[in-house]
């Protein structure tokens, strides 16, 4: 904010930066709507935004690039770090950008759309869905001066290329090293805005990063499968102790905050409910274990549950709204150790020596405070008084152990 205060001041625009590391989804695209208006607000020279992204929803997708084809200042799509990666829907804000730009090392392509949703989509509404994504992505081509027979291929054949062939064949129009390369390569380059030729004079112009706000990072966060699940786990099972032993506060609170947010993220999602649903049997089967003997079977059955549930809580064609293997096998571990380890000590409790009423002095050393005959006598046991009988005398000052407890009498052996 400072910065740009002090560039309107000393009649400088600036050049501002955002960056986008993740799934195209409704966080994303609140970003990017943020930023371009920003950019519009203080008449920015230009907006560069760092992009790596294995693709993401088509709906937000389309909300990016409606909004990038209708700004008022140049934006310029840079796919970067070395490494990173324009895939699926980057592919569509990479073709709608003013500027294209890559960093050595990166790819562009396989934009061929993909059911999203559990659903599986027959020939024809592929094919419908298919044609629909060609027709918008040739229509941004010619519209921004870009390949549009590649553009076809990259959804049709989900062809992908490197930085350098993007270059040769008109996808991409620079390729830069970093952030400072890219601004003075784009120093005098004539951009098309809304019909009209607009010069970028980015020669030592003040940058400025536009970062994430804590919600948008969040929001970002809640769209990986694999912080859902985590916190749907938690949620759930945070529920179930606090309903289970009321009054602990610590699981109801946590439980509560994190299955808020659990189905806030499955909301965002390509959720099956039959696997929420197969989690929440999990669940109930486990807490019956801990109350119920079944020799392990509701425990098993808590098991395959839970194993059943994640396999189909999230069903996409694409892998990155997927859980994996290794995150499904650590929670289903973790999962069951912790109940088995509460169901073993249930168990242990069962059958460990009382330590309080009657029952508890059995096994007790005291001392004879009298001669202890069949008749009777006193004894000092457990910091108390107690009568006491024995079928052989026990002179007073020895040792006793107590063998049982019969109305207020116990009986005893010399120890």
């Amino acid at each position: 904010m400072f910065i740009s205060v002090l560039c309107f001041l000393i009649g400088l625009n600036s050049v501002l930066v955002g960056e986008v590391d993740g799934v195209i989804s409704p966080a994303s695209s609140s970003y990017f709507l943020r930023i371009i208006t920003v950019a519009e607000q203080e008449e920015a020279i230009c907006l560069i935004i760092k992009l790596d992204t294995p693709g993401g929803l088509d709906a937000s997708m389309r909300v990016i690039t409606k909004r990038i084809l209708n700004t008022k200042v140049p934006v310029v799509i840079y796919v970067a770090p070395k490494g990173a990666r324009a895939a699926s829907a980057g592919v569509f804000i990479l073709y709608a950008s003013h500027v294209a730009a890559m960093a050595p090392g990166t790819n562009v392509g396989a934009a061929h759309p993909v059911s999203m949703g559990g659903e599986k989509l027959d020939s024809v509404m592929i094919e419908k869905v298919t044609n629909d994504a060609v027709a918008y992505l040739k229509a941004i081509a010619k519209e921004k001066g870009r390949n549009v027979a590649w553009a076809e291929k990259a959804i049709r054949e989900s062809a992908s290329i490197d930085a350098e062939t993007a270059v040769r064949k008109r996808v991409c129009d620079i390729i830069a090293e970093n952030v400072d390369d890219l601004i003075a390569k784009l120093h005098r380059r004539i951009v098309q805005v809304n019909g009209e030729d607009v010069v970028l004079n980015t020669e030592s112009r003040p940058v400025q990063d536009m970062p994430m706000t804590f919600k948008e990072r969040l929001l970002l966060l809640l769209t990986n499968p694999t912080i859902a699940y985590i916190l749907l786990l938690l949620g759930v099972y945070g529920l179930f102790f606090e309903l289970q032993n009321p009054g602990m506060i610590f699981p109801g609170v946590v439980g509560g905050i994190c299955i808020i947010l659990g189905f806030y993220a499955l909301q965002l999602l390509p959720v099956n409910y039959a696997g929420v649903a197969l989690i929440l049997l999990s669940a109930f089967l486990f807490i019956l274990e801990i109350y119920i003997t079944s020799h392990g079977l509701l425990a098993i059955g808590g098991i395959i549950s839970l194993v059943f549930g994640s396999l189909i809580l999230f069903e996409s064609d694409v892998q990155f709204l997927r859980l994996s293997w290794e995150v499904i096998v650590i929670a289903v571990i973790i999962v069951a150790a912790f109940f088995i380890f509460i169901v073993s000590m249930g168990i242990r409790a069962q059958f460990r020596k009382r330590a309080t009423g009657k029952e508890g002095f059995v096994g007790e050393v005291g001392e004879a405070k009298t001669d202890i005959t069949v008749s009777g006598g006193t004894v000092f046991v457990h910091g108390e008084y107690w009568n006491a009988v024995s079928d052989a005398t026990i002179k007073k000052g020895s040792s006793v152990k107590v063998m049982s407890s019969k109305d207020m009498v116990v009986k005893v052996k010399k120890a």
